[in-house]
């Protein structure tokens, strides 16, 4: 039996029974739950959904993008990844129709910014490397602060006991993995993305904004907090994306992959999702497939994947809100 697409249909319900009516930043509309739990025993088979069509290349481009503490999405397009497109558009839409209403292009030199539709924004993403490194930056966002997070570190020399001060950057990933390896049974074996001073500058902040481990008789599980929960589109999405870290931090430690949990904070839908939730309740789960990996460079956000017997209902079409 397929107990993760049944339970995920279940939320799906959950939320069309007892959602409530509310706004949010997008204009679009929710109906929202809060506080909601799905766990899944990764022996039980890869957590990737059956009841509609999952894009697997993007949802592994898009984890090698963290993994890379990249936040340009050069790579993700170059990649034929989308998801993340919008953001970048509206932040260039943003800074184009405030520099035009208040004509200071050339004064703080956007001689870059023209009124691209988003395909032409795309292109030109591809094409110039200038407009890319400006434009396609999304701020201090997940690779950020996965894998470069920064601090102050205030140190004190000579005789006299000056204090000077400089940037510390921290890699969470590397001290995780390392932690894993040689302190296993620690209680701080966790990654954050939530950096409270860098969340002004980042185009988004984390949706789901941090990830602990835990080790028990050679089993590694994972368990990560979302505050923000895109129901019908992102959520399956979060859910394979952390099954695959999962699995391979298991492959870096020698561990059995154990259970993967995620706590869920504001757990909508979209009103324009509402019918496509309705309609994959409609469907039977397949068994679940299961995934190989090999050639992993964990730091270097590489590795190669084969999905065995992964059978699936077609995709249902919904719009993404940004």
């Amino acid at each position: 039996m397929n107990k993760l697409d049944i339970d995920y249909q279940a939320l799906l319900q959950d939320v069309l029974d007892n959602g409530v009516e509310k706004g949010d930043r997008t204009g679009t509309g929710t109906l929202s739950v809060f506080g909601r739990q799905l766990r899944h025993d990764m022996a039980d088979g890869f957590p990737l959904l059956t009841t509609k069509r999952m894009a697997v290349k993007t949802m592994m481009t898009e984890l090698k993008w963290f993994l890379k503490g990249d936040t340009n999405i050069k790579y993700l397009v170059d990649n034929k990844c989308i998801v993340w497109n919008g953001d970048a558009y509206k932040k260039y839409k943003t800074a184009y129709e405030i520099e035009s209403r208040e004509n200071t292009f050339a004064l703080l030199d956007l001689h870059m910014l023209e009124d691209l539709t988003e395909t032409e924004f795309i292109d030109r993403i591809k094409t110039d490397d200038e407009f890319a490194s400006k434009w396609g930056e999304l701020g201090p966002i997940y690779g950020k602060q996965w894998r470069n997070w920064e601090t102050e570190v205030f140190h004190k020399y000579g005789e006299t006991n000056r204090v000077y001060h400089a940037t510390h950057q921290i890699d969470q990933i590397k001290n995780l993995i390392h932690e894993l390896k040689t302190n296993p049974n620690s209680r701080r074996l966790m990654v954050s993305a939530w950096n409270v001073g860098e969340l002004g500058e980042m185009t988004l902040p984390p949706c789901h904004y941090g990830f602990q481990c835990y080790v028990s008789e050679g089993k590694l599980s994972l368990m990560w907090n979302q505050r923000s929960v895109d129901t019908f589109l992102g959520l399956p999405f979060n859910i394979a994306s952390y099954g695959t870290l999962l699995e391979l931090l298991a492959i870096e430690i020698g561990a059995e992959p154990g259970e993967l949990i995620c706590n869920l904070g504001d757990v909508h839908l979209y009103s324009n999702h509402l019918e496509q939730a309705k309609e994959q309740l409609q469907r039977e789960a397949h068994p679940l497939p299961t995934a190989d990996f090999s050639d992993i460079s964990i730091l270097d956000g590489e590795w190669d994947y084969v999905l065995n017997n992964y059978k699936f209902h077609p995709s249902i079409k919904a719009p993404l809100s940004n």
